[in-house]
């Protein structure tokens, strides 16, 4: 008689973890899944799902073989001090990719085609087509983080015309895309960017990037006029008083803001009356259990045939 497969733990925060218990069922119905340990020491749990997890919750599971984030960043797990030494599995799947792909793609062209402007002017009901209309071969959208999510929007951005600028920690090549790497290639990559979306994951290294020093060398004039900041990545990526300053010295000419350092945004944040300030509420890329925890099982079930993890995290760079 073969042995029971182990259990999976999930632990999720913000989330409704009936839905999320739910499609882990479905998708592996021989399976157990439980929300909290039984006991103090719980040998049953093989496989954890989470999403900013309890501090020391995964540190009670003696057999534990992976961890696995619902969501596209890691940094919620190494919040926890505790996180045993098992490899963690960031997802990759192809609804959060397109999702964040539509995201920058639809904040890239309506900052082209002036959509904030436009909007102004309906309110004011104001009838006035602005004639300096850039081409889109004519404008240079910049990616900071070349993984799977900005690899996805270069593609389809190019697609569209834009000329797409790539920075990544280590070099990379990518037809198509002017790629810059590491701290010497940041400054030049930041020289041509009209447009600067950021999809950085949350590191010691990162953490902070979107600020004074950063907006100093974004470029001043361009078809847009100053440079233009796209932010899906993570709320602690940015200072969001460098931000305004930024937008009223004229280093930054508008931004658009998915995350925030502290969420949900406060109603006393400037922020949200900005005139050149688009803010939406950490919606760029929708976690949907459907869609995600398939991928996950499958991975579950080929490592016990033997097979390796993939899209595992280097725990050293951080992601």
């Amino acid at each position: 008689m073969a042995p029971s497969p182990g259990s999976i733990l999930l632990s999720v925060t913000g989330f409704d973890p009936a839905v999320w218990r739910d499609e882990i069922e479905r998708a592996a119905p021989g399976r157990t899944v439980v929300t909290e340990p039984d006991g103090p020491v719980d040998a049953s749990i093989h496989y954890a799902v989470v999403w900013k997890q309890r501090p020391g919750i995964l540190n009670r599971l003696p057999n534990l073989k992976a961890i696995f984030s619902i969501g596209a960043g890691v940094d919620h797990i190494f919040a926890d001090p505790d996180v045993p030494d098992v490899p963690i599995v960031r997802v990759v799947a192809d609804d959060l990719t397109e999702r964040m792909s539509e995201y920058v793609v639809w904040q890239v062209l309506d900052h082209h085609r002036k959509g904030p402007r436009y909007r102004r002017q309906q309110a004011e009901k104001i009838w006035h087509e602005d004639r300096m209309q850039p081409a889109a071969r004519d404008v240079t959208v910049g990616i900071l983080g070349l993984g799977v999510l900005g690899l996805d929007a270069a593609r389809k951005l190019a697609a569209l015309g834009f000329e797409v600028a790539g920075w990544s920690r280590t070099a990379k090549k990518i037809e198509g895309v002017a790629t810059f790497a590491g701290d010497d290639g940041l400054d030049g990559f930041l020289a041509i960017s009209d447009i600067v979306v950021c999809l950085l994951p949350l590191t010691p290294k990162t953490k902070g990037i979107l600020s004074k020093p950063l907006f100093a060398k974004m470029k001043r004039r361009g078809p847009l006029g100053p440079a233009v900041l796209i932010n899906a990545g993570r709320g602690d990526l940015q200072n969001e008083a460098d931000i305004l300053a930024a937008l009223e010295n004229g280093w930054l000419g508008a931004a658009s803001l998915d995350v925030f350092q502290a969420e949900p945004l406060p109603e006393t944040s400037p922020l949200w009356t900005h005139p050149r300030v688009t803010i939406t509420p950490h919606a760029a890329a929708t976690s949907v259990p459907a869609a995600l925890i398939p991928p996950m099982i499958a991975q579950i079930e080929s490592h016990e045939r033997g097979e390796p993890l993939t899209n595992l995290v280097d725990r050293d760079a951080g992601y």
